[in-house]
C-alpha cells in the first residue's frame, strides 16, 4: 500500500509499505495493513512506524493531524511531522527536560504539549531509554 505524510508546505514522505502503526485520539494505537477498510481519524502527538516493503522501518514523530485510509493508501496529514533520523535528539532531550521542570511547578497546558512533542520525537529516534536517569 502507498503511504504519504503530507504537511501544508510539502510531501514529507511517500513510499510502499506493508504496515503503518500510529496513534489516534481517544482510541490508542491502530495498525493499517493492505486492504484496510476506509478510515478517518484524528492523530495525537505520537511516534508513527511505517514498515516498508523492503523491510526497513521509517520512524516518524507526528504532532497531531489526521490519518485517512482508502483504496490501499494511507495518508497522514499533519501540520508538523518529522522523520526520526532527521530529528536533533539532543535538542529533543533538552525540550523534554524543560517541559518536565515546568510541570513540576504547576500544570501548564503548554508544558504538557511540549512534553508530548518531545516524547514523540525521542520515540522516533529510538526511544526514551538513556535520556535521563529515572525520568522515562
Amino acid at each position: 500500500m502507498t503511504v504519504s505524510i503530507v504537511s501544508p508546505e510539502r510531501i514529507l514522505f511517500t513510499g510502499e509499505s506493508t504496515q503503518v502503526i500510529t496513534r489516534t485520539l481517544g482510541t490508542g494505537e491502530i495498525a493499517f495493513l493492505a486492504g484496510h477498510a476506509p478510515f478517518l481519524g484524528a492523530l495525537s502527538e505520537c511516534h508513527t512506524r511505517i514498515y516498508m516493503a523492503d523491510g526497513d522501518i521509517v520512524d516518524v514523530a507526528v504532532h497531531g493531524g489526521f490519518v485517512e485510509v482508502s483504496n490501499n493508501k494511507v495518508n497522514i496529514l499533519s501540520d508538523v511531522a518529522e522523520i526520526g533520523d532527521q530529528i536533533d535528539r539532543a535538542r529533543a532531550v533538552r525540550a523534554k527536560e524543560r517541559a518536565e521542570e515546568a510541570l513540576r511547578h504547576e500544570h501548564d497546558a503548554e508544558a504538557a504539549a511540549s512534553l508530548a512533542r518531545a516524547h514523540a520525537r525521542l520515540n522516533a529516534t529510538g526511544g526514551l531509554a538513556g535520556t535521563t536517569a529515572g525520568n522515562h
